[in-house]
């Protein structure tokens, strides 16, 4: 590979050793990069040179950015950050703030500049910032001045985080009136392909987050393999959706993806089903991200908005429940496209469209990715029987200065965490999170199963089942459930719940107890933290 581009070091020599690297497979013609590589050139100023420079790129539903005029922010924007902010290649840049076009200038002027994007969930707090900030040492910040005050919060806990401009402001230090003063040219860095390009830290469900590395390259590759391959976006594409920027999930789906072929992307601060729905109907969105809890809500909505500019949905943070796939389908025409990536391999690696697709299977590896299952000593498992998903590809987990990097990388293998099957057609199929199964009274039950299963009754708008702690059994399946409308709670219909799943799978598989809850606690991603119902769960035990 080409020397670094980088004069602070500190990402590169915090990766893990060589040898704890996953095996990295560059099977796919166009996944095998030049040594000399800057992802923001690719998505943006590629675009322009081929002609796309009055094509709309950057939208919300305030304004509407041209390619070219995108191009002329970010060239502001990278002369800021490095003729005023001090910001050389390699030194990390904080980005605080909602999806707004401003958001997304900032993240390809932190990668014109040749410094290291760290993109954060809007709703993190003062303490949470400082988490991050402290893990990735981090100086620069261009944040929403709107969330100003949890900005400060950190820097009070972390001083050495001294040089932050906010934009969304008309102040006269704030940084549209900054970069009004500069001329729009700047002269990008000559990134290698593998000089760090971001930081995407987990969501932290299970404990403290891990800052996941990812190179120039890999922002190419994840649009190069999914999106290239399965999504199969068209220029005329009007993108948009629910994740944060700060989710791989959400830079992909609503950044990279779009620019990579020249569409464009509606960028919505608050990404609620109601919020979605009037998008869709509004701007006539055609390719849309989501979790499936924001679909299955959707369906209550195509009453009463129009929905059929849609093209392209794709699905992933959790597992897409097939009740929930099948109702769409019917209700819309278009087949959830299912998929399930990870934050340390950037975005999608199992997914399948169209024809392809076989409702209740996550899918067959994305092309220039292999998967398989392995039990317990890293052996192989025969199709049909359980394992630990495993993945190969163009990307890979390299975690930044943390030993967890052997508990996900062994033998080569990305080891997701995830329990599936697979068949004899190549498809996976999802069964838990590994600690998301049950084992009651000598019996393996997946929490996911049972959740599924309670979908499919009426009454139920949203679920999430765990073991709970039973002196007899060991663990009782649990179920906490949120009533759709004009349901009340009550032994009556726990009972009839119970009933239903003994109906739709193995009896004993049924919830032995059933919770009533307002909402279910998730994530700033809208990702469920099982992790919390489990503590719930020990607590009422």
């Amino acid at each position: 590979m080409a020397e670094t581009a980088h004069v602070d070091g500190f990402v590169r020599d915090n990766l893990p050793p060589p040898e704890e690297w996953p095996e990295l497979l560059f099977t796919l013609p166009e996944l095998r990069y030049p040594a000399r590589l800057n992802c923001g050139v690719e998505l943006l100023d590629r675009r322009v040179a081929e002609g796309d420079g009055e094509r709309p790129c950057l939208r919300s539903p305030e304004t509407s950015w041209s390619y070219g005029e995108t191009l002329s922010r970010v060239n502001r924007i990278a002369r800021l950050l490095t003729e005023e902010m001090g910001v050389v290649p390699g030194n990390r840049v904080l980005l605080h703030g909602p999806n707004t076009p401003w958001l997304a200038a900032c993240w390809l002027a932190v990668m014109r500049a040749g410094a290291v994007a760290v993109t954060t969930m809007p709703l993190l707090r003062a303490g949470e910032l400082e988490k991050v900030v402290r893990k990735a040492e981090i100086r620069h910040a261009l944040c929403d001045a709107r969330l100003a005050a949890e900005v400060e919060g950190c820097r009070g806990r972390v001083p050495s985080l001294s040089r932050i401009v906010y934009f969304a402001t008309e102040a006269a230090d704030g940084l549209e009136a900054r970069i009004a003063r500069k001329t729009d040219d700047f002269t990008p860095c000559p990134t290698a392909a593998d000089d760090p390009a971001l930081l995407a830290f987990t969501s932290g469900t299970t404990g403290v987050p891990k800052a996941c590395v990812h190179f120039h390259r890999d922002v190419l590759a994840m649009c190069d393999s999914f999106a290239r391959h399965i999504l199969r976006g068209e220029p005329e594409d009007l993108f948009s959706g629910s994740p944060p920027l700060g989710f791989t999930f959400g830079l992909g789906g609503l950044l990279c993806f779009p620019l990579r072929i020249g569409a464009s992307t509606l960028l919505l601060e608050q990404g609620s089903p109601p919020r979605l729905a009037e998008a869709i109907e509004r701007y006539r969105v055609r390719c849309l991200f989501t979790a499936p809890t924001a679909y299955r809500a959707l369906l209550g909505l195509s009453d009463t908005h129009d929905l059929g500019s849609l093209r392209r949905c794709v699905s992933a943070g959790e597992a897409l429940p097939k009740p929930t796939w099948e109702a769409f389908r019917e209700a819309t025409g278009i087949r959830l496209i299912d998929g399930i990536g990870a934050t340390e391999m950037i975005h999608i690696f199992i997914s399948a469209a169209d024809d392809e697709i076989r409702p209740g299977a996550t899918g067959r590896p994305v092309p220039g990715y292999v998967a398989t299952v392995l039990d317990d000593n890293l052996e192989e498992c025969p199709p049909g029987v359980p394992g630990r998903l495993a993945v190969k590809g163009p990307t890979g987990c390299r975690y930044l200065a943390d030993p967890r990097q052997r508990d996900y990388v062994q033998r080569g293998w990305n080891i997701t965490g995830d329990t599936y099957v697979r068949d004899e057609d190549g498809y996976f199929f999802f069964r838990a999170r590994s600690d998301d199964m049950i084992v009651s009274a000598g019996y393996n039950i997946a929490g996911p199963e049972v959740e599924v299963a309670l979908l499919g009754h009426p009454a139920v708008a949203e679920c999430g089942v765990v073991g709970a702690p039973d002196p007899e059994r060991g663990q009782i399946v649990k179920a906490f459930v949120v009533l759709a409308p004009g349901y009340r709670p009550g032994s009556e219909l726990a009972r009839e719940l119970q009933d239903h799943v003994k109906a739709t799978i193995a009896p004993y598989k049924y919830p032995r107890a059933v919770v009533f809850l307002p909402e279910l606690p998730k994530t700033a991603t809208g990702k469920l933290q099982r992790y919390r119902l489990r503590e719930l769960a020990r607590e009422e035990a």
